[in-house]
């Protein structure tokens, strides 16, 4: 099989497309630069589908990797017969792979090894066909004296146990069994009762392994690892082992007996803990998925929301013991100043931080202020909207996750060399509200709160993923190329660290960019890399007014041509409905539909931002902790985390509310994503309060 044709088989898509989308990734090109600039050669594929090529190719790789190495070890041994050889080219599927290679893999010393060592394999060979003599007659036969006959008869076993557990059909059969039957358990380490209290859902846990959901797998999975729950995942066992003897056992005899015994032996020995380790893999694996599928949306939709835009902030990072640390920004996310305030307890010099946030205010012309969500932000929030300030300011709480990350970072280091870890978390707040991507791509992404079991699932898959969702993120929004910072930069298509850096150099030597040709002049940035990034960067107020849209440079022959027909000139075009409604493609028939309607489509609407404009929410200002949360309240809430099983609500407490997908929607809900979304304002209504574990059920009201 091809690799062609092996990603054809799993991906369905068109031969044509697969081929394409190969060939360009081994060109060097990136998903966002093919699926946004090549879709005549990809027919139309989005960053998704380019993504699932590029994932299964790598999968055939790994497999064709591992078959040369498999028939190296083999034909070294000097056993590849032409018919092996054409199994093993044949197979795409590693767990069959192994089974085929079984045999022939190199053991320790095994019971079965050792037992042929001592000459016992005549006799397992005798004993496996089960016709003729005696075990006595066979056993005497093969040693006259010298042997125990007991002994004899032991090694026989060990060696048709590993020969059962090597047949390749019959792994195949019990792998099936192991998948579609086998029930999950988990039960409590007694000695672990104490630290398991969290766990006490699972400490007598039973359900089919293939209907366990990833969350759940995950919390039994991490107690597990913890020590504090054992786990199984076993089919019937009485049904296993018919299965082997149905395989291998022939009528009723002395022989047959034996080699019922091996059976027994086999399965519980050698096939069930490693049916059972691959069946368990397997799922954590299915689970990683999912989790993983989980934590990419949300981090798509954190990554794309609302921005402020360049406006001037005031933004506070709360505390209580050490003070409110207050920073002011300019429009471009530069610091101002900063202030120290202590408003709360212990010191409680509300009037003096209240007088100190006017004056800052009106001092640098304030005209948003952004406070972080955590430990006193409330309170502070509370004290803010009791001043009176010389201007009508809108206050936004802003999800401070990750914030402490940045701030002791040696990118913010790097940034604000002269203040400390309390400042640069106060300046990441604001610059948050002003721009999420262009502040986030600065944080690890499993810092940012968005995830589910994050730590627990597989961490290269994982990074591998969010790496995709954040360079999605950057190009789908696009970069202004004299504003972005170097680390922006990176995550544009066919740039990285080197080059980003190379473009920071060059601006800081020569001023702004007037043109994206201009790009050509930055150090290492060659033709290749031009056409991977020309297209995702902007360019406001440059020589040509397309350098600030998503047109691309290999199209703007194409738009002087469209705006000749219309006997316009290029800016004249741009944004003018009327001029736009005027064009006959038929006269452009010699260029692609799909670069026509993108160019026509971002014609219509240049450099157009697509994250939505950023909303205030207003908290139910009854509601100060936990004990003023009652049944039946109804509430406003923002989402600040989608998962399996449903979605945390900030209601304007320490604590936040979990809608359980049971009650998002009047129907069954299998994907809450599908029916919420992350920074969503809601409207719920509490079901459930519980105090001592701090948790409080919400209902969405619709």
């Amino acid at each position: 099989m091809t690799k062609i044709e092996f990603v054809l088989k799993l991906t369905g898509f068109s031969e044509k497309s697969i081929k394409n989308v190969v060939q360009l990734l081994s060109d060097g090109a990136t998903i966002p630069f093919i699926s946004r600039y090549r879709k005549e050669m990809t027919g139309g594929l989005d960053e998704v589908g380019v993504a699932a090529i590029r994932d299964e190719a790598k999968n055939y790789e790994t497999i064709s990797t591992r078959q040369k190495s498999i028939l190296s070890v083999i034909e070294e041994q000097g056993k590849l017969s032409n018919d092996l050889k054409n199994k093993i080219i044949h197979c795409f599927d590693l767990d069959k792979l192994e089974d085929i290679y079984l045999p022939f893999k190199q053991k320790r010393l095994t019971r079965g090894e050792k037992a042929k060592k001592n000459g016992f394999e005549p006799i397992a060979k005798e004993i496996m066909s089960q016709r003729g003599r005696s075990l006595t007659d066979i056993v005497s036969r093969h040693f006259r004296r010298g042997v125990v006959f007991e002994e004899a008869i032991a090694g026989a076993q060990d060696i048709i146990a590993e020969w059962i557990n090597e047949n390749a059909d019959l792994r195949e059969r019990l792998r099936n069994s192991f998948v579609n039957h086998a029930v999950l358990t988990s039960k409590v380490v007694k000695s672990k009762i104490n630290d398991a209290q969290k766990y006490k859902d699972y400490f007598d846990h039973s359900e089919k392994l293939n209907r366990c959901s990833s969350h759940r797998f995950l919390a039994i999975f991490r107690a597990n690892r913890e020590g504090l729950l054992s786990l199984k995942a076993r089919p019937n066992e009485e049904y296993a082992l018919q299965t082997i003897e149905r395989f291998f056992v022939k009528g009723r005899s002395e022989l047959s007996e034996v080699v019922q015994n091996a059976c027994s032996d086999a399965y519980k020995r050698l096939l069930r803990p490693s049916l059972e380790n691959e069946v368990l893999s397997k799922a954590k694996e299915k689970a990683d998925t999912e989790a993983i599928k989980v934590f990419s949306k949300n981090l798509r939709q954190l990554l794309l929301a609302a921005p402020l835009g360049n406006k001037r902030i005031l933004a506070i990072d709360p505390g209580f013991r050490s003070g409110c640390k207050v920073v002011c920004l300019d429009e471009t996310g530069s610091l101002l100043t900063n202030a120290t305030i202590f408003p709360h307890p212990p010191q409680k010099e509300s009037g003096k931080g209240k007088s100190k946030l006017a004056q800052l205010v009106q001092a640098y012309k304030i005209e948003a202020i952004a406070i972080g969500d955590g430990t006193a932000g409330r309170e502070t929030e509370n004290l803010v909207k009791q001043i009176h300030f010389d201007r009508d300011l809108d206050v936004f709480s802003v999800n401070e996750d990750g914030a402490s990350i940045y701030s002791a970072s040696s990118i913010a280091r790097k940034e604000f060399p002269d203040f400390d870890v309390t400042v640069r978390g106060a300046i990441s707040i604001g610059r948050r509200l002003m721009d999420p991507l262009a502040e986030l791509v600065k944080i690890d992404p499993k810092s940012v709160g968005v995830g589910q079991y994050q730590h627990e699932v597989n961490q290269h898959r994982l990074k591998e993923s969010l790496d995709d969702v954040v360079v999605s993120c950057v190009n789908t929004v696009g970069v202004d190329l004299n504003t972005a910072s170097e680390y922006l930069l990176r995550y544009v298509s066919g740039l990285g660290e080197t080059l980003a850096k190379n473009i920071i150099d060059y601006r800081n030597e020569n001023g702004q960019f007037n043109s994206r040709s201009e790009l050509k002049k930055v150090k290492r940035l060659g033709s290749k890399a031009f056409e991977q990034c020309a297209g995702f960067l902007r360019i406001k107020n440059g020589e040509n007014p397309l350098d600030n849209s998503a047109v691309h440079p290999e199209s703007y022959a194409l738009v002087k041509k469209i705006a000749k027909s219309v006997g316009a000139n290029v800016g004249d075009l741009m944004g003018d409905d009327e001029l736009l409604a005027k064009i006959d493609k038929n006269k452009f028939s010699d260029v692609d539909t799909y670069t026509l309607n993108d160019v026509l489509g971002e014609l219509k609407k240049p450099g157009l931002d697509p994250r939505k404009k950023v909303k205030v929410l207003e908290f139910d200002t009854r509601l100060k902790t936990i004990e003023d949360v009652i049944v039946g309240m109804e509430l406003t809430g923002l989402v600040t985390n989608v998962t399996n099983f449903g979605a945390f609500v900030n209601i304007g407490i320490k604590e936040n509310g979990l809608i359980h997908k049971s009650n998002l929607a009047n129907e069954y809900v299998e994907d809450p994503s599908d029916y919420i979304s992350l920074h969503e304002h809601v409207k719920v209504q509490v079901v459930e309060v519980d105090i001592a574990r701090k948790r409080i059920g919400l209902k969405r009201l619709v």
